[in-house]
């Protein structure tokens, strides 16, 4: 329970650097650190203590496996947030070579 929660927490770091900072680079590492977190929140649903992979080598072996599924949906979500992290970066890049400032607050007053 108290890994879910320390899940939980992590999430809420992340959502406060992305509501309360003004820089962009913080804005995007707090989105890294909730999707860092609902991974982890997905990984540890599909853990099991004790169990083993699901690969059948016999027939009369113990039914205690860890659920697979989890581990594919965070394997997926891993590169797709890769990629949008990328993309974000790239876009606070050329958001900085514009208007040299990495600030919301300036960039939303420079807007013409």
């Amino acid at each position: 329970m108290i890994i879910f929660g320390s899940c939980i927490i992590l999430f809420l770091i992340g959502l406060y650097a992305v509501v309360a900072k003004r820089n962009l680079i913080k804005i995007a590492i707090g989105f890294c650190v909730m999707e860092y977190a609902v991974n982890l929140l997905f990984a540890l649903i599909g853990f099991k203590a004790g169990a083993i992979a699901p690969v059948i080598t016999k027939i009369d072996m113990p039914h205690n496996f860890v659920d697979p599924i989890p581990q594919a949906l965070v394997l997926t979500a891993i590169v797709i947030g890769l990629g949008t992290t990328a993309l974000m970066l790239s876009i606070i890049v050329r958001i900085y070579e514009k208007y040299k400032t990495f600030d919301v607050t300036e960039i939303k007053k420079l807007k013409g």
